[in-house]
């Protein structure tokens, strides 16, 4: 009997066509006992959670789970890109592209502990996600075999759909003219503007369409680098703070953009998105830095916040690395507590200003072009003097002249 167990599979199910197709071939032509997952990093509804379920019910699943993992993907990252003002090629928030790795752990997780043989993903050959979720099974469920049937197989759209007909599942897959996926720190849209490079996406394809006018403030409150209120309402669960901004920003158009970067497997691509939360915190939080940093904790934040989000793009969140970062970029926020000043208008917004007990503008010392009160006019001259001796002794070395903007010297 025990020759003829079924071999216990999880997969990472979303109720697309893809994972759909996975899930009915999976127990169909390879008789296997498959068990779904889908792990919310808080871009699904409670209502659309039980949709998928009921999905992977019909299609056969011998069980379905909701993984919650929205307060941990915010503790162990969405935090860490806001104390780095992390915006990929300064622009893109990272949303996506964090969410799959994360999303990757949490199923990793799951088929450890059901003990399955193997573990599933819907993705294709031809992007980034493929890379994400392979590598974290490798490193975390090392001893599960890892199976893609919608890459392996090369299979077209019509195939899967025409194939899920034939065993009984009459369920609808329409073709949507863009692909959207959301999630707590943006919505990533593809199309056909994506794909070239000389066109952008038109209104119509962002989820979120422009119906506010005028002006608006807006009040963010950060507390060590945490965003704990909007207008003067405290909340302590940072990702309702997230939810609450881009239910007041999206609406402007706020957080529109088009990335363009290098993948992890060598190609450029192209993705738009609409992030109107994680633009204006990120950026709401480097203007609070720029008043209660130095400035070269700033100089060396920007450089470690590049590399975390590079890391944290290319798959390598689980290098040990990335901890060593975000103890560094956890130290620089001690002091990063106070509220930031914005007025949204339709597709743009104003830094106004920020209310901090950390300001370093600090009146007592001068005021910048005004006046200077900890030091005198001497101070000034014999500083100047002092910091020109290594120019004044290259130029003496060099032997350099100049005449007329042209540079002569000893060769």
């Amino acid at each position: 009997m025990e020759m003829n167990k079924k071999k216990k599979a999880v997969l990472a199910f979303s109720g697309g066509l893809d994972t759909s197709f996975c899930l009915m071939y999976l127990t169909k032509e390879k008789n296997m006992e498959v068990h779904t997952a889908i792990a919310d990093t808080g871009g699904f509804t409670g209502e659309e959670l039980k949709e998928i379920e009921g999905k992977a019910l019909a299609l056969g699943a011998a069980s379905h789970k909701t993984l919650n993992i929205e307060n941990v993907y915010f503790d162990k990252c969405i935090k860490y890109m806001i104390w780095g003002n992390i915006l990929r090629n300064g622009t893109y928030p990272v949303s996506v592209s964090s969410e799959r790795t994360f999303q990757a752990i949490a199923i990793a997780e799951y088929a450890n502990l059901l003990g399955a043989e193997y573990v599933v993903h819907g993705s294709t050959g031809a992007g980034n996600d493929q890379v994400r979720f392979d590598l974290t099974f490798e490193v975390l469920a090392p001893s599960v075999k890892i199976l893609t049937p919608t890459r392996d197989m090369n299979l077209t759209r019509e195939y899967e759909i025409e194939y899920l007909k034939a065993h009984g599942y009459e369920a609808e897959f329409k073709k949507m003219e863009y692909s959207i996926n959301k999630g707590l720190w943006g919505t990533s849209i593809g199309g056909k503007e994506t794909l070239s490079s000389g066109m952008t996406l038109p209104d119509e394809a962002y989820p979120v369409q422009i119906t506010r006018t005028g002006s608006e403030n807006v009040t963010i409150g950060f507390k060590k680098g945490i965003p704990v209120s909007v207008n003067g309402q405290a909340d302590s669960n940072p990702c309702n703070i997230i939810r609450k901004i881009e239910e007041i920003a999206a609406p402007y158009g706020i957080g529109r953009d088009m990335h363009i970067g290098d993948t992890i497997i060598g190609i450029k691509g192209r993705v738009g998105f609409e992030a109107a939360a994680s633009i204006l915190l990120i950026n709401a939080h480097k203007m609070l830095e720029k008043h209660t940093l130095t400035k070269w904790q700033q100089y060396w934040k920007e450089q470690t916040g590049n590399w975390y989000g590079m890391f944290l793009h290319e798959a390598l969140y689980l290098d040990p690395v990335m901890r060593d970062i975000e103890k560094f970029l956890e130290s620089t926020q001690e002091y990063v507590t106070g509220e930031v000043f914005i007025t949204l208008r339709p597709q743009s917004y104003t830094l106004v200003g920020i209310s901090s007990d950390y300001d370093l503008m600090k009146n007592e010392f001068g005021e910048y072009g005004e006046t200077n009160r900890a030091w005198s006019a001497d101070d000034v001259k014999g500083f100047t003097r002092i910091l020109s001796n290594q120019l004044k002794i290259y130029n003496s070395v060099h032997g350099k002249k100049h005449n007329n903007g042209k540079t002569e010297g000893n060769d």
